[in-house]
């Protein structure tokens, strides 16, 4: 019998002449689903006919407009993988009415972390729900401003990360954070560092053609209108492609005003 496969919205459906699939995969949130059911399309029998959940079969009731998945009966722990099948007839499809129910959220909690003088961020935590990537932010320029991503594991273990960071002089301030729907997000407390690192300065050539550090840096350069114009790391920014007028200027943990 000749099948069909394809995935829309996270969900994949696999068809055959008399029955499809949809498939719902994520992670164990605490949480059922509620499914809503339809008549086949000619109007004899409701839509979904089976559910299966982590390859077994249920005893949820289908034969409704509307039915649950009782996932809390099943034994699950939280933040264990999840795959539903729910079986249905192919004219019809039945729709999961909380699918991001099973989709990871930001719970981590922190056991330490903490930066070397060598710049390498460290950092435990526990209670992850599901594996979302840690955003690793510097605080700079009145700023949190994101630096790297490193993934995380996902499960209520403990867990051990690093990451290698670029200081500046002075103080400096990192933390971890993961975001998860809906402009959710969760941030680590911070690690602190003062280091002795020289403090750069910068000037500008006398043709306006560049701008020279004293030593490497990571820099932001914005115009009169606040649009950033060069962003990197080094030793000096090219300004030949730059029109006259003000400029601000990030570097180190410092922020500067000059004219070309």
């Amino acid at each position: 019998m000749k099948k069909l496969l394809f995935v829309l919205l996270g969900s994949t459906f696999i068809g055959s002449a008399s029955a499809a699939t949809l498939v719902v995969e994520g992670k164990y949130q605490n949480k059922n689903l509620f499914v809503q059911n339809a008549l086949g399309n000619n109007g004899v029998g409701f839509c979904a006919q089976e559910i299966k959940v982590n390859g077994k079969i249920t005893t949820d009731e289908t034969n409704s407009s509307a039915f649950e998945i009782d996932l809390a009966s099943l034994q699950l722990k939280y933040g264990d993988k999840v795959t539903v099948e729910i079986v249905h007839k192919d004219d019809c499809t039945p729709k999961v009415l909380n699918m991001d129910d099973l989709k990871p959220k930001p719970t981590f909690e922190v056991l330490a972390i903490g930066v070397s003088p060598a710049g390498q961020l460290k950092w435990s935590t526990k209670n992850e729900s599901g594996s979302l990537p840690f955003i690793v932010e510097q605080f700079k320029w009145n700023k949190w401003i994101p630096v790297g991503e490193v993934d995380g594991v996902g499960s209520p273990d403990n867990h051990e990360y690093t990451f290698q960071v670029t200081t500046h002089s002075g103080d400096n301030k990192f933390r971890v954070k993961q975001k998860g729907l809906n402009g959710l997000s969760k941030n680590s407390p911070e690690a602190v560092l003062k280091t002795t690192n020289t403090k750069p300065t910068f000037t500008v050539a006398k043709n306006a053609s560049a701008i020279d550090f004293s030593n490497e840096t990571a820099y932001e350069l914005f115009d009169a209108y606040g649009i950033v114009v060069k962003k990197g790391f080094g030793k000096n920014i090219k300004l030949d492609n730059l029109g006259k007028g003000n400029y601000y200027l990030n570097f180190d943990n410092t922020t500067a005003e000059f004219k070309k």
